[in-house]
C-alpha cells in the first residue's frame, strides 16, 4: 500500500492466538462477533442474526446447495442476500456490497467474512497482531480485533459443540423433508410443511394457512384469551388451609425482569400490593434458547383438592392467590398458568366444550395436544378450516 501503510503496533499482539473478531455495520445495523476467516470461500450470515436484524425475508434470494466444513459436516443453504457493509470507523471507514450466504446453524459468531470480501477490500490481515488494514481513498483504514469478545466466542463455541450431541438424539426425525413458507407479512410468521405432497395439495394447504395465519400466536399479544363467562378456572382451596408466603429467592440473574415486563405488557399479569399467597419463580431455558418463567406453586397446589376431570381466564377472586415475587415487585396472573394443580383438567374441559361437534370426527384433543384427522388432503383442509374457525371464535 506504499507510503500510506502504518507500522503495526506490536503491543496488540495476542499470546493466545485469538481469532480475528471485529464488529461491522451491515444494512445500518451494528453487528458484533464478526469473524474474519481467510480460509472461507464465502461470507456467512446466520439466520438467527438476520432475524435479530429484522431484515425482510423477501431480501433472501433462494439458492439450492449446501456448505461443507473441513470435517465434512453439511449445512443446507437457505439463500443469499446482498447487504451494504461498512468496515472501520468515521473517515477511515469503507462500505462495500457484501453477498452473504444465509444458513441456519448454531454458532458463536453472527457473521463470517471470507476471502471474497477481503479481496474486494484489498485487505491485509495480520493474525499475529490481530489487525486488518485496507485502503480508504488515499488513507489506510485499520481494524483491531477485540480479544475479549474473541475469547467469549471461543467459550461459547465449546457450549455449542456440547449442546449439539444431545439434541441430535432427541426424539424421532421427520418422516419427510420440511419446507419453510411465509404465512404473514412479518418475518417471524413462518411455518414448515412437508414436501411429499403433490404441488396441487401444497397449494391447497398453503392457501388455507395463509388465509388463517392470524389464528397462530406469533407473540404473547396474539393471545387475547377465552371469555371468562364461557370458561373460568377456579381454585378450590380446602377449608382450614393457611396462606403461604414464600421468602424471595434469586430467580435468574435479572432475566425474570424482562419476562415479567412482557407478561405485564400483554395483560397476562397485574401488580399486587399486599398478597397473602406468594410464590417464587424459576427461570427455565427452552430448546430455542429463550427463557421462560416457571412459578413454584407447590404450597398452593397442596392446598387444592385434585380435579379428576379427564388457557381460559382465571376467576378474579382467585387471581391474587397466584402471586409470584420478583425483584421488581409482586405480580399475579389474570390468565390461567399451567403450573396450577388442576389447570390441565380445566383446559381439557374447555377443549371438550368448544370442539363438542367435531370431536372424534375432525379432531382429537388431549389437554394441549391436538390432532386434526382426515382421509385425504382436500378433506384435511376442510377439517383444518373448521378447527381454525372454532379457535378464532373462542380467541385461542
Amino acid at each position: 500500500m506504499g507510503a500510506n501503510v502504518m507500522p503495526l503496533v506490536r503491543g496488540w499482539a495476542s499470546e493466545r492466538d485469538e481469532p480475528m473478531v471485529i464488529s461491522v455495520v451491515a444494512a445500518e445495523y451494528k453487528v458484533e462477533r464478526v469473524l474474519i476467516d481467510q480460509g472461507s470461500l464465502t461470507n456467512i450470515l446466520y439466520w438467527s442474526t438476520m432475524k435479530k436484524m429484522q431484515l425482510p425475508v423477501g431480501l433472501v434470494q433462494k439458492c439450492l446447495g449446501s456448505l461443507y466444513g473441513f470435517a465434512g459436516e453439511c449445512v443446507p443453504i437457505l439463500g443469499t442476500v446482498e447487504l451494504e457493509t461498512s468496515f472501520g470507523e468515521r473517515s477511515a471507514s469503507r462500505t462495500v456490497p457484501v453477498l452473504y450466504t444465509v444458513i441456519d446453524a448454531l454458532a458463536s459468531y453472527n457473521i463470517i467474512i471470507g476471502r471474497p470480501t477481503l479481496n474486494k477490500l484489498g485487505a491485509i490481515v495480520s493474525t499475529k497482531h490481530l489487525c486488518m488494514k485496507f485502503r480508504v481513498g488515499r488513507k489506510v483504514g485499520s481494524m483491531w480485533a477485540n480479544t475479549h469478545v474473541a475469547q467469549r466466542c471461543y467459550e461459547d463455541s465449546l457450549k455449542v459443540e456440547r449442546s449439539k450431541k444431545p439434541n441430535e438424539q432427541e426424539g424421532p426425525h421427520p418422516v419427510e423433508d420440511l419446507k419453510e413458507i411465509q404465512l404473514g407479512p412479518k418475518w417471524e410468521q413462518i411455518m414448515k410443511i412437508g414436501t411429499a405432497m403433490s404441488q396441487r395439495e401444497k397449494n391447497l394447504l398453503i392457501s388455507l394457512l395463509k388465509a388463517n395465519y392470524d389464528v397462530f400466536a406469533w407473540s404473547a399479544w396474539d393471545m387475547p384469551g377465552v371469555d371468562p363467562n364461557f370458561m373460568c378456572h377456579q381454585l378450590s382451596i380446602e377449608k382450614g388451609e393457611k396462606p403461604v408466603a414464600q421468602k424471595e429467592k434469586e430467580a435468574g440473574g435479572g432475566k425474570e425482569r424482562g419476562e415479567t415486563r412482557k407478561l405485564l405488557s400483554a395483560g397476562f399479569v397485574r401488580e399486587v400490593q399486599d398478597p397473602t399467597w406468594l410464590a417464587n419463580v424459576v427461570m427455565v431455558k427452552k430448546p430455542n434458547d429463550k427463557w421462560t418463567i416457571c412459578t413454584n406453586y407447590t404450597d398452593l397446589n397442596k392446598a387444592c383438592p385434585k380435579d379428576s376431570y379427564p388457557l381460559p381466564s382465571i376467576d378474579r377472586l382467585d387471581e391474587e392467590k397466584t402471586t409470584f415475587i420478583t425483584d421488581e415487585g409482586a405480580f399475579c396472573y389474570k390468565v390461567m398458568p399451567f403450573d396450577l394443580k388442576n389447570a390441565g383438567a380445566t383446559y381439557q374441559r374447555l377443549m371438550d366444550k368448544i370442539f363438542k361437534g367435531i370431536l372424534g370426527t375432525d379432531v382429537e384433543v388431549y389437554v394441549d395436544d391436538m390432532v386434526v384427522k382426515s382421509q385425504g388432503m382436500e378433506e384435511h383442509c376442510e377439517a383444518l378450516g373448521r378447527v381454525f374457525h372454532i379457535l378464532k371464535e373462542h380467541q385461542l
